[in-house]
């Protein structure tokens, strides 16, 4: 028997909670579910969920607080905010602690389930991920998901590897937005899903491995063409 893959679904609405969950065993998924920040935390860390589908607004603790803990467990844990706040600093604040994506309300069903899919697809055809990369002085280990500077360790997350890697690749030319979407995301090529989760990942990318962030010399951007990744052989 082939085991469903289960999801934790942390929301304070019951209306908005009972709603997602019904779209979601529909889907195919097993789903638990909190109604608090502290309840959904306690969850995250004593379960095994293959994604958390996480609210901000929370009561006892945030979504942000509760992501923070959750990173600092496991770098790997599939997250998805859900947020009333779009941002640029709340979706770069969500981002930033670890989280994998995010879906601002209102939102269609549709779309959170293709995104949802995207996040949970564990592997994109063709793509090999090299032990380690050696980008900007710094030797990236990609399996620990760090890398050493100025004698510090800098942490990375699996999602920053996943572009760093792919980037690399593909280092010969640009890439653009919407195939990293398609390739590290695994969202469809055709999907017309508006999301700057790809810019800022390179925004975050660029103040770990560049010496000045604002003047790139290694994860340049190419107008009109995308991203490339200047890689030392």
């Amino acid at each position: 028997m082939i085991r469903k893959l289960c999801i934790l679904l942390v929301e304070d609405e019951e209306a908005i909670r009972t709603g997602l969950i019904d779209v979601l065993v529909f889907h195919g998924y097993d789903v638990d579910s909190a109604a608090t920040g502290p309840d959904g935390l306690k969850k995250a860390l004593t379960g095994k969920f293959d994604l958390i589908l996480l609210d901000i607004m929370l009561p006892g603790m945030d979504g942000y607080e509760i992501c923070n803990r959750i990173r600092a467990e496991d770098r790997n844990q599939p997250i998805i905010m859900l947020t009333a706040k779009t941002s640029d600093d709340e979706i770069v604040k969500g981002l930033k602690l670890g989280a994998d994506d995010y879906v601002p309300k209102p939102f269609s069903i549709q779309e959170l389930v293709l995104r949802i899919e995207a996040v949970l697809r564990r592997s994109q055809a063709g793509q090999e991920m090299a032990r380690s990369l050696h980008v900007g002085g710094l030797d990236i280990d990609t399996e620990n998901l760090s890398a050493r500077k100025d004698g510090e360790e800098i942490a990375f997350t699996k999602r920053e590897i996943g572009v760093l890697s792919y980037l690399a690749q593909n280092s010969d030319r640009a890439v653009s937005r919407e195939e990293l979407l398609s390739k590290v995301w695994g969202y469809a090529r055709n999907l017309d899903i508006e999301t700057r989760t790809v810019d800022i990942h390179i925004a975050k990318l660029r103040r770990k491995i560049e010496t000045d962030n604002k003047t790139p010399e290694w994860l340049v951007t190419v107008r009109g063409a995308g991203y490339r990744l200047i890689v030392e052989r």
